[in-house]
Order: structure tokens, then C-alpha cells, then sequence
């Protein structure tokens, strides 16, 4: 069976998030699914079964499994996804996952390789109450926490902030489900954020942190960014942005609001490896 090693949300290898990916004709046990995505050891491990109707090489089902749990949503484990099935199992440009709960993922890949993701958008909302360890885990200042179905978000009051947090992880690991999320913005106070050597300008800077799901801080997480993306348009007033999350290997987001409860998260992927993978089955 074979395997691809992905790095998301990069054009180099050792940077954005890795993500094993493996395309299947049939679902594998859900159980077999568990125990490769634990030995892999990655963030997320994501299994991509192909459509039952021939030669339909657009429509495809996906799945993604962390080292302990399967999760309902990853955004970087789709786009390594759709960088192998561009690569080596389609020559359409636009293909469409098919994802439990939340519908259609609308997937274009540009000339230069950029990768478009249609989602939909997981908002958030501002909480007032929230849990005192959550307080406790973070040591910054902070202005406002959302919530959403995946996570607390906590807007930070700089980006600085943001690079020099330590979370306390055994407090966060007690969120259970919920992960935690940190962001800040200058371009809220009228600055412009360069934290690369590159002096790229970012709208939004984030982090992540998921240990309760064995992640105890995840390299570049689409999927929070579905909702992080609209708080920040919101407050900026733009609908075009693009935001860093700034863990040790970091990513580059380039996120559009499409309205009708849309957004476009797109990145570049890199390719790190192929692999067989023996089961006992085989």
C-alpha cells in the first residue's frame, strides 16, 4: 500500500505541516486506520477512497486521523490530499471531497501550483464565560476568547505576545475535545507585522495547540482558520488576507471570504516521500 509524506503549507521541505497521505479504492477497518496514523506519529494521518463510478476522477471521499483519535476536519491533511491526487491520480484541475457533516470541499489547483480550498466557514463566537483553566494555561494578556465547534480562540493583544507564549499544555489537555487557539493582529492597531526573514506582511498570526488529540502544538492548521479568518475581516474590514501560524516550522495561509458562508483557504505543498506500507494482510 502505498504512502506520501506531505509537507503542507510550504513550497519547502522540512517547513509548514506534514501529512501522510493514502488513497484507497475501499475503506480500510477503522481500527487499521487508528494504528497507522499512530505509528506514523504525524499530526494528522488522511485516507482518500476514490469514487465508485468509473473513470470519475473528480469526486472523492476523505478522512483524517491524528495519533489518537480521527477528527472531523483538517484542512492541511486536505491540501497534501489534493497535492498527491493532482500529482499522481487526476489531470482535472478542480476536484470535490465528499466529508461527512460538512458537505463539499471545492479543491482547484493554479499554474504554479497553489492549491484552493472551498470550505465552509466554522464561526465563532465571543464568549463571556469560559473555563478558569483556560485562564490559567495561558500566560499573555488577552482581549476577547470565541468559541467555535473546534476550539477556544483567544485574541491576543499582540502579536508578540503570540511568539512568546508557553502555554501550560496539562491544563489545555483538560479542555478535552476543544482545542485552543491564540491570534493577534497590528494591522489592528495600524502596524505592519513582519516576523519572517522575507519581511512578509501578515494580516493574522496564530497558534494552535491540540494535546488532548496527542498534537501538543500543530505546525499549520487549516482548519481553524475557517473561523480565526472571519473574526479578522470582520475587524479589519477586508475580505483578502493572509495569515501566518507562527509554530516552529511555520505556514502561510492565503484566505479569501467568499460569502454564502464560504471562505478559500489556499497554500503550496512539497513533497517529502513515498512509502509502502505492509500490513499483515497482505
Amino acid at each position: 500500500m502505498k504512502m506520501y509524506q506531505v509537507d503542507a503549507f510550504s513550497t519547502e521541505l522540512f517547513k509548514g505541516n506534514p501529512a501522510a497521505v493514502i488513497v484507497l479504492d475501499q475503506w480500510l477497518d477503522d481500527a487499521v486506520m487508528q494504528n497507522i496514523a499512530m505509528e506514523n506519529n504525524l499530526a494528522e494521518t488522511a485516507f482518500v477512497k476514490t469514487s465508485a463510478v468509473k473513470d470519475d476522477h473528480e469526486n472523492y471521499e476523505i478522512r483524517w486521523f491524528t495519533p489518537t483519535t480521527e477528527v472531523d476536519f483538517c484542512g492541511h491533511a486536505t491540501l497534501a490530499s489534493s497535492y498527491v491526487l493532482f500529482k499522481d491520480f487526476t489531470v482535472a484541475k478542480k476536484i470535490q471531497f465528499h466529508v461527512k457533516d460538512l458537505g463539499i470541499f471545492i479543491i482547484h489547483q493554479e499554474e504554479d501550483g497553489k492549491i484552493q480550498m472551498n470550505f465552509p466557514i466554522r464561526r465563532a463566537e465571543v464568549v463571556t464565560e469560559y473555563p478558569e483553566l483556560l485562564k490559567r494555561a495561558l500566560s499573555k494578556p488577552f482581549r476577547q476568547v470565541y468559541l467555535n465547534a473546534q476550539a477556544y480562540i483567544v485574541e491576543y493583544e499582540t502579536v508578540q505576545d503570540v511568539l512568546d507564549e508557553q502555554p501550560n499544555l496539562a491544563l489545555l489537555k483538560q479542555l478535552g475535545k476543544l482545542r485552543t487557539a491564540i491570534t493577534a493582529s497590528e494591522q489592528l492597531n495600524a502596524k505592519d507585522v513582519a516576523i519572517t526573514a522575507t519581511g512578509q506582511q501578515y494580516d493574522c498570526v496564530s497558534r494552535y495547540f491540540a494535546p488532548a488529540n496527542g498534537i501538543d502544538e500543530d505546525p499549520v492548521t487549516g482548519s481553524i482558520h475557517t473561523a480565526i479568518v472571519p473574526i479578522w475581516a470582520d475587524k479589519l474590514g477586508k475580505d483578502t488576507l493572509t495569515a501566518y501560524q507562527a509554530s516552529r516550522r511555520g505556514g502561510e495561509l492565503y484566505c479569501v471570504m467568499l460569502g454564502n458562508e464560504r471562505i478559500e483557504i489556499s497554500g503550496y505543498a512539497k513533497l517529502y516521500m513515498q512509502a509502502e506500507i505492509y500490513l499483515d494482510a497482505e
